[in-house]
């Protein structure tokens, strides 16, 4: 885009990829506008990573309150206002948002309120114009459904109707056991709920290291949540009680009584009614591709987060709205883009998951040699004084270099640990260096030290 303008960029969107964005281009000095639909923080912050956090978390509160006798913590007759647990995740919504707004004021941009469409030299919101040189879009993406599981918010709900509903049903059937669905199967079932997670894959959390899922699936089955993996499902009816769901394996179909339904299999990118077509903006299934400096196809518009694929994840937003506006600065190279095995992925049931790189069969296909050392959290001190025993953490390391290939963990805690992997990636960093870090002792972490030895054959304390 060419000639005067209001702006020198305009982000559509303000979640964790636009906001972010729109930041450092003020910080690079171009003159930026936001326009969002909803409310600063976008999807992320209003209706999915951080409500949801706020649910688990105290989710896993209560699981540690009732589990408190067995460690000589007595509390009886321990209930839960379920009501009130999503009214307080509402409440932090809401100072995510303001913090957002807050954010905008303190760096000088103009944030604007409405529905913004791409139009030669800039873009309509609401009609209006607002010209611009550069155009970001970072519009993100919403809950996939599937044939005849049509939303009504009562029976049949995606996480953004779970998210406000108050209301804890007596059993729920949920239909995808990717990130979001088994959140919501740790959140239902410790609340008290009877939950049935139903996955078309052979594991849980399909694309990530089997490894992981399987031992979920286990440590679901001690907290009494059915998991059918090898399941597709098949037809809904809705009667007075709530539904029956038929779903069908290898053993043929079974049907499943339940209050409610959730569906969880994904997401779509919102980019309808973008104007992408008039445009230019190439797209494949709905997606907006881009090159590795976030560019569309066309000049001066670029995109970025859950519109682009397929890392779907707040964080991989973020990291690409700061090489968009650099690379329209000037100040990032060409082809220096987002690397997605160097992004994290975390999940926050309990036990939390989380990974980074290439998993073992991903690495094996890609005609590495591995060395793997998986190294169990029973074995570890500080995991038996917490209590958080379940879980391992597994290293998957190049056989002759010793090179950190891929971290996965599952169990207390781990979705911070990751962040010690995700640098180990980012320096290209082997398991001799790990294994000379010196870890503190007694902590978690020592797990990551542990696996790593153990994929050296020197292993010490398994």
């Amino acid at each position: 885009m060419t000639g005067s303008a209001e702006y020198d960029l305009v982000v559509l969107g303000a979640g964790p990829g636009g906001y972010v964005a729109a930041i450092r281009a003020a910080q690079l000095g171009l003159r930026t506008a936001v326009v969002e639909r909803d409310r600063p923080g976008g999807v992320c912050g209003n209706w999915g990573c951080i409500p949801s956090k706020a649910i688990l978390a105290d989710a896993a509160l209560f699981a540690d309150v009732k589990d408190g006798a067995r460690r000589g913590i007595l509390a009886d007759n321990v209930r839960v206002d379920y009501a009130r647990v999503i009214a307080r995740s509402r409440e932090v919504a809401d100072r995510q948002a303001r913090g957002v707004d807050l954010l905008f004021k303190k760096n000088g941009i103009a944030y604007h309120h409405g529905v913004g469409r791409l139009v030669r030299g800039g873009v309509t919101v609401d009609g209006a114009r607002m010209g611009a040189r550069f155009v970001l879009l970072a519009t993100g993406s919403r809950e996939r459904t599937l044939p005849g599981l049509e939303i009504d918010g009562e029976v049949v709900l995606t996480s953004r109707e779970a998210l406000e509903r108050p209301v804890l049903p007596a059993s729920v059937v949920i239909v995808g056991g990717g990130a979001v669905g088994v959140e919501f199967a740790y959140v239902y079932a410790t609340f008290g709920a009877r939950v049935t997670v139903v996955e078309m894959e052979e594991t849980l959390l399909p694309g990530m290291d089997a490894d992981l899922g399987r031992e979920l699936a286990r440590a679901f089955a001690r907290q009494g949540i059915d998991v059918l993996v090898g399941h597709r499902y098949q037809s809904l009816v809705r009667h007075e009680g709530g539904a029956r769901v038929t779903v069908a394996g290898a053993d043929g179909s079974r049907a499943l009584e339940a209050a409610q339904v959730l569906v969880a299999v994904g997401r779509a990118p919102l980019s309808d009614d973008l104007g992408l077509d008039e445009a230019g903006v190439r797209t494949e299934q709905g997606f907006v591709v881009v090159d590795a400096n976030m560019r569309t196809s066309a000049a001066g518009v670029h995109a970025i987060g859950d519109l682009v694929g397929p890392l779907l994840l707040a964080h991989a937003a973020s990291a690409q709205g700061i090489v968009a506006v650099e690379t329209m600065a000037g100040r990032c190279a060409e082809g220096q883009g987002l690397d997605p095995t160097r992004v994290p992925a975390c999940i926050y049931c309990m036990p939390e998951v989380a990974a980074v790189g290439l998993g073992e069969a991903e690495a094996r296909a890609r005609g590495h040699e591995l060395r793997v050392g998986k190294f169990p959290f029973r074995a570890l001190g500080k995991a038996m004084a917490s209590g958080h025993t379940e879980g391992f953490v597994k290293v998957v390391s190049e056989a002759r270099r010793g090179e950190i290939l891929g971290v996965h963990m599952i169990g207390a805690g781990v979705t911070d640990l990751i962040a010690e992997a995700g640098l180990a990636r980012t320096l290209e960093a082997t398991t001799e260096e790990l294994v000379a870090t010196v870890h503190a002792h007694p902590t978690m972490a020592e797990a990551l030290r542990e696996a790593a030895l153990v994929a050296r054959g020197e292993g010490i304390n398994v």
